[in-house]
């Protein structure tokens, strides 16, 4: 047999093999392919169809407090405190403690991971294993901030974390808010719930302090324009200051008040100012803010007659401290 018949059979063989190897390698990316594509709507079967008005999630949670079933921590929390009767039953959930879990398409109880190890569907889209937090709705922007210890909303990108007030804030206000320590450790001045993990729209006022922004939109409502906590102004307040100038110039004190001097400390900026009386309101000298409450009476101002003297409810002498304009 020649060299070249061998050398032939030897390519057709060779070639044949290889034909054999790359229809496998088809094959095999094929399957692959289909596996993939299963598991991913595997995951995905029932995404937000599942959960409660809180969060939609596949799973429901098993509260190591009271080993009772619920949605979430926070359906767990309205269920034992807001509708418990028994003041020794009601509690948070711990949400960091959570351990169990249920699915709630194949109804399996396991410990917490994100994959259901029963039917392989995805308990939540977003899944942070520090806070036991579950949601599908990604829409949301959920990141975890680890110098806050908890989840939060609106995309990581835009909000950064200041050490000193101890809570994430919007990055617009990261070279120009007052800081005030710890200053979304406590509860909303209005209303009273912690805001520190609370899932209602938060507004940092100027003075530093936070606030419901629903509360501080009843506030403004109600023409409550100063802080709850410190009494400084929420927002610029010039025109109303002109409006003031206004109804002052043209509300003019009688005779026995005219020259009466009196000590104010304004709230906006902390100043004290000797100011004529006045019923309306008394300006700051410093800041020109009305936001203001008066003091003492002045040594330095003449005493008022006794024949056009006020009753005494009404008299600027009747308490040592009136309360702010607003």
């Amino acid at each position: 047999m020649s060299v070249a018949v061998v050398e032939s059979g030897l390519h057709s063989t060779l070639s044949h093999q290889i034909e054999i190897a790359t229809a496998a390698e088809v094959f095999s990316q094929e399957s692959l392919a289909r596996g993939v594509e299963e598991q991913i709507r595997a995951l995905k079967e029932g995404v937000m169809e599942y959960g409660c008005a809180h969060y939609r999630r596949r799973c429901l949670i098993r509260a190591p407090c009271c080993n009772g079933i619920f949605n979430c921590r926070h359906c767990h929390n309205e269920a034992m405190n807001a509708n418990e009767a028994d003041p020794s039953k009601r509690h948070d959930l711990p949400r960091h403690k959570v351990e169990r879990v249920i699915c709630s398409l194949c109804g399996l109880e396991q410990d917490v991971h994100q994959v259901c190890s029963g039917c392989g569907v995805s308990m939540g889209d977003y899944y942070c294993s520090i806070c036991r937090f579950f949601d599908d709705d990604v829409s949301k922007g959920q990141f975890h901030c680890d110098s806050c210890g908890i989840c939060r909303v609106g995309g990581q990108e835009k909000f950064f974390h200041c050490d000193k007030c101890g809570c994430c804030y919007a990055v617009a206000l990261q070279k120009g808010h007052s800081c005030v320590e710890n200053s979304m450790h406590h509860n909303c001045p209005v209303c009273f719930d912690y805001l520190f993990d609370s899932t209602s729209d938060i507004t940092v006022l100027r003075c530093g302090h936070t606030i419901h922004s629903e509360c501080l939109r009843e506030m403004t409502l109600h023409a409550q324009f100063s802080c709850p906590v410190c009494s400084k102004s929420v927002c610029d307040m010039s025109s109303a200051w002109e409006r003031l100038d206004q109804e002052i110039a043209a509300t003019p004190m009688p005779d026995a008040y005219r020259n009466k001097l009196v000590w104010i400390l304004c709230n906006d900026c902390g100043g004290s100012s000797e100011v004529p009386f006045h019923i309306v309101a008394h300006k700051c000298l410093h800041c020109y803010s009305y936001n203001t409450r008066q003091t003492r009476r002045s040594a330095s101002s003449p005493p008022i007659s006794s024949n056009s003297s006020p009753s005494s409810s009404s008299s600027p002498d009747s308490s040592s401290s009136s309360q702010s304009l607003y």
